[in-house]
């Protein structure tokens, strides 16, 4: 099994996006994520998936595998899971599929990941998709690099 390692760009209060989209922009998070995904396996959800811009499906650079419940469901440039146990299975021969959204497939990835790349956002949006509490008794955390109303984190399990 790949190493597993969860993604993600996350408010103060631990909210991830509203209405199927980002809340934010931030240039340097984008590049940030581009840098560590970039020839490595992602998996999202379906509305992660949907959620990409179209010239931005599949991510490019990358193996992508997208889950979905819905039997015949299709996205094209990229692979089909019905589970994430199916996902990993998929990306059996990977060194690292980082897990990128949305809230479900990170709670259900959570307890796997050995890793955890966190851009935390300077805000505390409205929101409906929230990222998992990180534990601190479970997590070490390290900083980055800091910016403009954000902190890029790592956190190892312990």
């Amino acid at each position: 099994m790949p190493e597993v390692v969860l993604i993600a760009a996350v408010a103060k209060n631990g909210v991830i996006g509203k209405d199927n989209t980002l809340i934010w922009s931030i240039p340097e998070d984008m590049a940030r994520f581009k840098k560590l995904t970039s020839g490595h396996t992602v998996i999202m959800g379906r509305k992660t998936w949907e959620s990409l811009p179209e010239r931005f499906r599949p991510l490019p650079n990358r193996r992508n595998i997208v889950i979905s419940r819905q039997f015949n469901y299709a996205a094209p440039g990229a692979d089909v899971a019905h589970s994430l146990e199916n996902a990993l299975g998929l990306a059996s021969t990977a060194t690292i599929a980082f897990v990128i959204g949305g809230e479900q497939i990170y709670r259900a990835a959570l307890p796997l990941a050995k890793r955890l790349e966190i851009t935390e956002v300077e805000q505390t949006p409205v929101g409906d998709a929230w990222f998992p509490e990180i534990d601190a008794q479970q997590w070490a955390r390290t900083v980055i690099g800091q910016g403009h109303g954000y902190t890029f984190l790592t956190y190892s399990r312990r």
